[in-house]
C-alpha cells in the first residue's frame, strides 16, 4: 500500500472471514456441483436437479463460487474455469477433490483451534508427536486424496534423475504415502526396482496404486518408522518426498546419515520439499507451509534450499541442486555422494 492511500480493513476481514470460502467449496464437492456443470455447463434449475438440491441453494452457493473464480457465468449459466475443470470435475484424469478429505480432515482442522497455544509452545497442541505420531491414521487420508495433484510434480522429478533406463536400478521411496513418486520414477526406468517404506497402514494405498500403475512384480515394502527400521542397501537413488519438514535441522541429518548408508556408490538422494526463499517470506505458498508445521508437528518446518543444503553436507552428500517441479509449488533437491 501506498503512503496516499487510505487504510482498508478489507485483508483483515477477508482473512476473518476465509472459513465461509472453504465451506463453499467444500460444499460444492460434496454436492458433486463441478460435475453436475462438467463440459457442457447448466443453469441453476438444471444444477438443481442434478445434485438434488433446492434452486435457491444451488443458485446462492454457484454465483458465490463465481465470486471466489472458480466457476464462470453467462446469463443464467454456469461454466467451468480451467483450473476447475482440470482439478474439481470428477470426469477428469486430474481430479484432486479427494484431497479435502486430508486437508479438511478432523485432525488437520483442530489443529488450527488454538494457534496461539502452538505458537506460545513452539509446536502442535494436539499431543506430543502431533500427526508424527505412529501410524496416525490421517496418513491414509493424504495417501488417497493427494495422489492426483502428486502425478505431475512426480513425473518432472522422474525426468531429472541419473538413472539409466537400460540397466536394472534400485530405489526406496522414503514417506512414500500414495507411492506416485516412486511409481513414476519407476515407470520411466522399466528395469527399476521400486522399494516403498511407510507405515504398514499406508501402504496398502501405495501397494493399490502400483498394481494400478502395472507395477506389482517390481514393487516391494518396508513398513515402520524410517528412523527404526532396515532401510537394505545398494540403492541408486533414494527419494524423500515431503518428509523432512515434519522434522528439526538435527533429526532430519541424522535420517539423512541413515539414507546415506542405504546408497551404493555413486547413488543420490531426491527430497521433495516446499522452499522458502531466505527471507522466509516468499514466495507465499511454499514460505506459508510452515504454519502447517507450527501447528501439526513439534519441531517441523520449512526449510530454505541453504538450510537443506547444509543438513546434506552434514550427512556427507556432494552440494546439492534445486529443480523447481512444475505445476506444483514443491522443490526438487537432488544430491549425489
Amino acid at each position: 500500500m501506498s503512503n496516499s492511500e487510505p487504510p482498508s480493513p478489507v485483508l483483515f476481514f477477508d482473512t476473518l472471514t476465509a472459513y465461509q470460502d472453504t465451506a463453499a467449496l467444500k460444499a460444492a464437492l460434496e454436492l458433486e456441483l463441478f460435475t453436475a456443470i462438467g463440459q457442457t455447463g447448466a443453469t441453476a434449475a438444471e444444477l438443481a436437479t442434478k445434485c438434488g438440491a433446492a434452486e435457491r441453494g444451488i443458485r446462492i452457493l454457484s454465483d458465490y463460487l463465481v465470486v471466489l473464480g472458480f466457476l464462470e457465468k453467462r446469463g443464467e449459466r454456469y461454466s467451468l474455469t480451467r483450473d476447475s475443470a482440470t482439478f474439481l470435475d470428477q470426469g477428469s484424469p486430474a481430479y484432486a477433490g479427494g484431497a479435502a478429505t486430508f486437508l479438511l480432515s478432523p485432525t488437520i482442522q483442530s489443529a488450527f483451534d488454538d494457534l496461539a497455544a502452538a505458537a506460545r509452545k513452539g509446536g502442535t497442541t494436539q499431543s506430543e508427536e502431533g500427526t508424527m505420531a505412529p501410524e496416525h491414521p490421517v496418513w491414509i487420508d493424504f495417501a488417497r486424496g493427494m495422489a492426483p495433484m502428486m502425478t505431475p510434480p512426480a513425473q518432472a522429478l522422474a525426468g531429472l534423475l541419473p538413472l539409466d533406463a537400460t540397466r536394472p536400478s534400485r530405489i526406496l521411496d522414503v514417506a512414500a504415502g500414495h507411492g506416485v513418486y516412486g511409481i513414476a520414477v519407476a515407470q520411466k526406468n522399466p528395469l527399476a526396482q521400486l522399494v516403498a517404506l511407510d507405515w504398514a497402514p499406508v501402504l496398502e494405498v501405495a501397494r493399490e496404486n502400483a498394481q494400478a500403475a502395472g507395477l506389482a512384480a517390481r514393487f516391494s515394502t518396508i513398513a515402520g518408522s524410517a528412523f527404526e527400521v532396515d532401510l537394505g542397501e545398494n540403492y541408486d537413488v533414494v527419494l524423500v518426498p515431503n518428509f523432512l519438514h515434519h522434522f528439526d535441522p538435527p533429526t532430519c541429518v541424522t535420517f539423512l546419515k541413515k539414507a546415506r548408508g542405504a546408497l551404493r556408490s555413486g547413488g543420490c538422494i531426491a527430497i521433495v520439499e516446499f522452499v522458502p526463499n531466505p527471507d522466509r517470506v516468499t514466495p507465499p505458498e511454499a514460505a506459508g507451509f510452515s504454519l502447517v508445521m507450527l501447528a501439526t508437528t513439534a519441531a517441523g518446518d520449512a526449510y530454505t534450499f541453504e538450510e537443506l543444503d547444509e543438513m546434506l553436507s552434514q550427512a556427507g552428500f556432494k552440494p546439492a541442486q534445486q529443480h523447481p517441479l512444475p505445476p506444483s509449488v514443491a522443490t526438487a533437491i537432488i544430491a549425489a555422494l
